[in-house]
């Protein structure tokens, strides 16, 4: 029968066309089907016009088959050619009724058309035709269609992917489109581990495919950028035109601040296709960063030509302005996005995080309230949620412009040691820089790491940070024991970036943000700097600065987290070379030019010397700094293969040889004191510190020569050694508990004090240091400085409750009876023979039904011996 049938005979008559392209479907003669094969090729490797031409001579020649009318379609959309893809559609669509892939393909051309009803029409005539269908009957192909097309309808996204795609890939582990369609599916909802699984699985078993090696790259965007980079080469190997890989890269530098060469990889996706939406959106995007608003909007107006109600233009643009911290532009795009789609679920998230960031916590959580109940599958809408929840249990101090909200706990013990820090960093750097705030900082310190992740970043991660300022929103992971860190130092760093965040409207770059914020870290005190050390020296002298124009880029995606350290460090560099060469008013003036959108290059060069200039310079000036290093160390360092650094015999042979080389001193030292030689170990750590005495990083020569004292019983020489690591270092907490302990016993309270203090910088949550504050400062007669000490100490379980009572009911008898009556009750109820306790209990009920004492004497400081009678 199918030999007697003519195109001619069926032209007039599309049920019969449909009936006969369905019995044809596995009947493609050897020739045909080697054409299409040849098509398909044509179409992957990028030659949409050779495709497109393709296509059309098949058809002309009366092939039936339904992919060379996909192979048309889709020829045509790549080509930009949405008008007449649409009008191929109408024909094509009557004759191929029962193809459900064709009315998927049939929903994106309608939409890129601008025909909104229509696309609408198709996932809903899919998915009827499907359900008259059983299962049985459709194959892998099939399968996937239908899923597309019920998330198109908002279907359940869990069982779209379990239901439909795995499905489909276990009937047919050779469906392409199922790999591919599981892996966007994971990628959209932020499940970037399962998408990279999936599209692994698709080049394992297709091959070098420009689709797979892009999913790949979009998984790996948040997370390591050097993979995703190989990706998108990969891709663009095979497919030169290969539209979203390009569209990433240029989004890739976009991020790192290269929005030239960004500008020619939009050039290359226009030349193949003049109306590619993401492409004008990107360029839209650069317009508005350039501060060209007339072209910003000229640019978009061409991203809608066609489907002039695409939410995604929009979402485009405010989600990459938002990653710029401009999100208050962000939320604008996001609100247009939201009035062409008002269910797009991506611009409606992003919404919520960019309210939330800009401090309107009620519309932010509102909108993650609303993607959650459209869709549970979203996992930055369900952490989102969840955080809501553990925020609600924090307490909020608000003070002189600050909103602090912590756990209640650590509010309590050390809440008004941030809000007074603040307060400082307030007076001092808004001063400085001539700003007035308009309104409250809100500063979030999360306990919980994860928490503080969810908050800043829409999704757990983020462990190399300690905090992010937002512009008028800060949020902080709260100091932990297992993470020693100057949270005095990383507030004032944080508030900075508000100051000129604020004075920028965020229009500055990432590298001249963190570098005022760190140098200004040291102007407030010298033991915060990030120090040249032996690690950066050796990066500076064999190159591996980033010029300056390009130094943001530095911080996108590090090699390494040393690398990281180093971007901070450079940038604060550039920072104290600008103002010691040009002045600080040099730098106020760029910062101003910068809040009118002036591009940093352009103010850099206006208000202290052209870029080049300025590159060519710093890099003398930097490379200065490292040569001037330890002037008297010899940095040099053998290779294994030359001198084995596990051989202690072999490095003191050689630093015989070479007897002021840090490496190899620090190695004998090392290996001396691990044979617990302590009294050898001592000469040449003492000559460490006589050739490098700034250096406090990791096995510092202060600490170590301090451990061999204490061994060797030379308690002084500890001391010493302890007091010269304390000074100059702001992170050294063993150090500063350790001076505790000895000051205690050399009854030396105010050295106490000062160390007390500087631990409590890094550590406000250890019980001991509160103990020792409160005996120095009683011994001092501070008695109100020592009520509070004990009072945070109780807040942290201490070992010995009794005696903190105590001590509070002694110190407060006479100023606050009733608060000294419920301690000495709370010690008594510990200790019921507590005689001393039972005495002061007795003297603090006559003094209040009677005259006050006449005495001041103070009781014995300790009652170890009597409480635990």
């Amino acid at each position: 029968m199918a030999r007697l049938l003519t195109y001619k005979s069926l032209s007039g008559n599309p049920l019969l066309v449909a009936a006969f392209a369905a019995l044809t479907l596995g009947l493609l003669r050897p020739a045909a089907a080697a054409d299409l094969e040849a098509a398909r090729e044509l179409f992957k490797t990028g030659q949409y016009a050779r495709c497109l031409e393709a296509a059309q001579k098949a058809i002309e020649e009366r092939a039936f088959f339904v992919e060379w009318r996909t192979l048309l379609i889709e020829s045509r959309m790549a080509l930009g050619q949405y008008e007449k893809a649409a009008e191929d559609m109408d024909t094509a669509l009557p004759y191929y009724s029962l193809s459900l892939r064709l009315m998927e393909l049939a929903h994106r051309v309608y939409q890129h058309s601008g025909q909104g009803e229509k696309a609408a029409e198709m996932p809903v005539r899919a998915y009827r035709l499907a359900t008259g269908r059983r299962v049985g009957y459709l194959d892998a192909r099939d399968l996937v269609v239908v899923g597309q097309c019920l998330l198109l309808l908002d279907g359940e996204p869990r069982l779209i992917l379990d239901e439909f795609y795995n499905r489909a890939i276990e009937a047919d582990p050779n469906c392409r489109e199922a790999h591919l369609a599981a892996g966007s599916l994971a990628i959209a909802k932020q499940d970037y581990e399962l998408a990279a699984n999936h599209y692994r699985k698709a080049l394992e078993r297709f091959g070098d495919d420009p689709d797979a090696h892009y999913g790949l790259a979009e998984a790996f965007y948040n997370s390591d950028r050097k993979s995703m980079i190989q990706s998108l080469d990969a891709a663009l190997h095979v497919n030169p035109f290969h539209a979203r890989s390009l569209l990433l890269l240029a989004e890739h530098h976009i991020d790192c601040e290269a929005h030239d060469s960004a500008g020619g990889l939009l050039d290359r996706v226009v030349a193949v296709n003049p109306w590619r939406p993401e492409a004008w959106a990107y360029r839209a995007l650069l317009s508005h960063l350039a501060n060209d608003p007339n072209a910003a909007d000229g640019h978009r107006a061409k991203a809608l030509k066609f489907w002039p109600t695409n939410p995604q233009v929009d979402y485009l643009i405010g989600r990459k302005l938002s990653q710029k911290y401009r999100f208050a532009e962000g939320a604008e795009y996001q609100r247009r996005a939201l009035k062409f789609d008002p269910n797009h679920l991506p611009a409606k998230i992003q919404l919520a995080e960019d309210l939330l960031r800009l401090g309107d916590e009620r519309g932010g959580w509102a909108l993650a309230d609303e993607v959650h109940s459209a869709d549970a599958y979203n996992v930055q809408a369900y952490n989102l949620v969840n955080l809501r929840d553990n925020l609600s249990k924090f307490r909020t101090l608000e003070t002189d412009g600050f909103i602090v909200k912590m756990e209640e706990r650590e509010a309590a013990v050390y809440g008004d040691r941030v809000a007074g820090l603040l307060r400082e960093a307030r007076s001092a750097l808004c001063k400085k820089y001539g700003l007035k705030l308009g309104g409250p900082v809100t500063v979030e310190l999360f306990d919980n790491q994860q928490d503080f992740a969810v908050r800043t970043f829409g999704m757990p991660g983020g462990d190399g940070f300690l905090a992010v300022c937002f512009g008028n929103v800060i949020t902080a992971n709260s100091p932990k024991a297992q993470r020693p860190s100057n949270w005095q130092a990383m507030l004032w760093h944080e508030f900075c970036h508000v100051v000129t965040l604020n004075l920028t409207r965020n229009k500055m770059p990432r590298w001249l943000s963190e570098g005022i914020s760190v140098y200004e870290e040291w102007q407030r005190d010298p033991t915060w700097r990030r120090r040249m050390d032996p690690e950066y020296r050796k990066m500076v002298l064999s190159g591996e600065l980033t010029p300056v124009g390009s130094l943001s880029g530095a911080f996108l995606n590090p090699p390494t987290p040393a690398h990281l350290q180093f971007a901070y460090y450079e940038s604060s560099l550039v920072v104290e070379f600008l103002i010691e060469k040009f002045g600080f008013d040099s730098l106020k003036a760029i910062l101003g030019e910068l809040a009118e959108g002036e591009q940093i290059n352009t103010a850099i060069s206006r208000h202290a010397a052209p870029i080049g200039e300025i590159e060519k310079s710093f890099e003398e000036f930097a490379r200065k700094r490292a040569a001037d290093l330890a002037p008297g160390v010899d940095w040099e360092q053998p290779d294994r293969d030359q001198l084995d650094p596990g051989d202690p015999k072999a490095v003191a042979k050689w630093l015989a040889g070479h007897p002021n080389n840090f490496w190899a001193l620090r190695l004998h030292a090392g290996s001396l004191l691990a044979d617990q030689k302590w009294e050898q170990a001592t000469k040449p750590l003492e000559k460490l510190i006589s050739l490098y005495p700034e250096y406090t990083g990791e096995g510092n020569a202060y600490r170590l020569l301090a451990e061999a004292c204490r061994r060797l019983g030379r308690d002084e020489q500890e001391r010493e050694a302890l007091e010269k690591l304390a000074a100059i270092s702001s992170e050294a907490a063993y150090t500063y508990a350790r001076l505790m302990e000895i000051e205690t016993e050399r009854e030396n309270w105010r050295a106490v004090l000062e160390n007390g203090e500087r631990y409590l910088a890094v550590y406000p949550l250890q019980g001991s240091s509160y103990l020792r504050l409160g005996r120095a400062n009683e011994e001092l007669g501070r008695d109100e400085q020592a009520v509070e000490s004990y009072r945070r100490l109780l807040l942290l379980d201490p070992a010995d409750p009794v005696d903190v009572n105590y001590r509070l009911a002694r110190l407060l008898r006479h100023r606050e009876p009733g608060a000294a009556r419920k301690h000495i009750l709370d010690a008594l109820a510990d200790a019921p023979r507590f005689r001393q306790g039972h005495r002061l209990l007795l003297e603090i009920v006559e003094a209040a039904s009677g005259p006050p004492a006449g005495s001041n004497d103070k009781e014995p400081s300790s009652m170890t011996q009597e409480n635990s009678q």
